[in-house]
């Protein structure tokens, strides 16, 4: 214990030099604001800033805390727009969208941001936590994952869908099976056959996974408040006079909040595991742990727990992915991958030797990772009104104006008018959708875990010559195969039991 006081002493240090705590202040910020313009993401905030870290000349462990701040913010930032308008900032907030969007159309924008922020504050706080006393022995765990066991893990997590499922499974399994169609298009990284291109040359690198959640949510939502406004159908949003949660809303959901973060540190410790699938099981858990117990929740329809869930758990993931890259020197997520390259400008090498060579960058980093998550509270509950404010924009200025910043962030990617187009072609199928009630949710968890999925499979598959036995060898895989044949067969059958059940009159 005396050594970990030590290291956060030095840590502390570091992390509370003018600069540091400038620059933290500063990627906290940049970080929001990557997090909440759609098409973006951490990947691309990060990427973006590693070229101006470098030429700045900061030193290595201010360059970490910068993007490592940008990372954290981002987190933050992609459930302002999912809570307001319903379309994610970045993948991990499409869980948010759920029972986000719902609130702000109750008159409850600024209770369901105020909240969020501070679920996102505790998940945070739990995975600093756990990577100060549990980073060596956790990453030794996460080692025991090979490509079988996160197959599994995949296959669990799309077994964890039935939760969301509601009473159409049909319909989510025929979404989440349009979403692993879309993963597989372009060309085959093992053999290099072209598979769906259908000889479009624009087609070889796939479909963008921000192509997709512009269409699905940005454009399929903004034909949806068009056609509202035109058929003098459109909801009023209720206005609200409270600008934060209560304390009878912040202990009505305390216990989803802590489960969901450990659940999500947990997660985000798995190399490549990411806060998406994070925050995707945590919401299910959560959603079959308390409908069980509690017939009144409206999970779904405008939950706050279904609001706190994915976002404390991804926010925690966010921050346990940083164990693997500085214990292991391996990537626990597509940000921290961008990170590690970041160091090697340095020539400096994440893993373990880094902890007795460089102590103050590892240390830094972690003291650092908390006083950012404090700024971003700080920095995020005091602009919950100017956030809400968003919803009084009239749809007429409001439709164009977000179609434009998801146009711009969808032809960033590629530079090419094919994108824009396929973003708009996408859009209308996600709108039709929507008309069908086909669940969004397990198409993006489709296309999010799809190349996951297929890559893990095959290397399972090539060191055993193709024996699939492999894929029930380690006591992990059982696990994770009689977790997911849980989740996948009880809920349906509880659903039916109460259903089939007789009714007694009362007296």
């Amino acid at each position: 214990m005396s050594a970990v006081l030590d290291h956060l002493s030095l840590g502390f240090g570091v992390a509370f030099s003018l600069m540091n705590l400038l620059v933290a202040a500063i990627g906290s910020f940049i970080g929001t604001i990557v997090g909440v313009l759609p098409g973006l993401g951490p990947i691309n905030g990060v990427a973006m800033l590693v070229p101006i870290a470098f030429a700045m000349q900061l030193p290595p462990e201010t360059a970490l805390i910068l993007l490592a701040a940008v990372y954290v913010g981002a987190e933050y930032g992609g459930r302002i727009t999912s809570i307001l308008i319903n379309v994610p900032g970045e993948a991990a907030s499409v869980m948010t969208t759920l029972d986000g969007y719902p609130l702000a159309r109750q008159g409850l924008a600024s209770v369901a941001l105020s909240l969020s922020a501070w679920a996102s504050f505790v998940g945070s706080t739990i995975a600093i936590l756990g990577i100060l006393m549990l980073a060596p022995a956790l990453a030794k765990w996460a080692i025991a994952f090979g490509p079988a066991e996160y197959f599994v893990l995949m296959v669990f997590a799309f077994c964890a869908l039935t939760s969301l499922l509601g009473e159409q499974p049909v319909k989510g399994i025929l979404a989440a099976m349009i979403g692993l169609a879309i993963a597989t298009v372009g060309v085959d990284s093992n053999s290099g056959v072209y598979r769906y291109t259908f000889d479009i040359p624009n087609l070889s690198d796939g479909i963008d996974f921000v192509v997709v959640v512009i269409g699905l949510f940005a454009v399929a939502e903004m034909m949806q408040m068009l056609e509202n406004l035109l058929s003098g159908t459109d909801i009023d949003v209720p206005k609200s006079e409270r600008k934060l949660f209560n304390l009878k809303e912040l202990l009505f959901t305390k216990w989803t909040v802590i489960r969901a973060g450990l659940l999500g540190f947990f997660v985000g410790i798995l190399p490549g595991a990411g806060a998406s699938v994070a925050s995707a099981v945590a919401y299910a858990n959560e959603k079959k742990l308390i409908e069980g117990k509690d017939p009144n929740a409206k999970f779904g329809k405008g939950d706050l727990r279904g609001l706190a869930a994915p976002e404390s758990a991804n926010n925690a993931a966010a921050m346990g992915s940083f164990i693997p890259m500085l214990t292991l020197g391996v990537p626990g997520s597509g940000t921290t991958a961008v990170m590690m390259g970041a160091l090697t400008l340095y020539n400096i090498t994440p893993g373990p030797v880094l902890f007795d060579a460089q102590p103050q960058i590892v240390w830094g980093l972690i003291a650092s990772l908390f006083i950012a998550n404090l700024m971003l509270f700080f920095m995020n509950v005091p602009m919950v009104r100017v956030f809400a404010a968003m919803l009084s924009i009239p749809p007429w200025l409001l439709v164009p104006g977000i179609l434009s910043i998801s146009f711009i962030g969808v032809y960033a990617i590629n530079g090419t008018v094919f994108d824009l187009l396929m973003v708009v072609g996408i859009g209308v199928i996600g709108y039709f959708l929507r008309k069908f009630n086909v669940p969004m949710a397990p198409l993006v968890l489709g296309v999010v875990l799809g190349d996951m999925m297929e890559q893990n499979l095959r290397r399972a598959l090539a060191m055993t010559d193709g024996d699939v036995g492999i894929l029930f060898q380690s006591n992990l895989s059982i696990g994770l195969w009689i977790g997911a044949a849980f989740v996948a067969i009880v809920p349906p059958l509880l659903r039916k039991f109460r259903k089939d059940a007789p009714h007694t009159p009362a007296n």
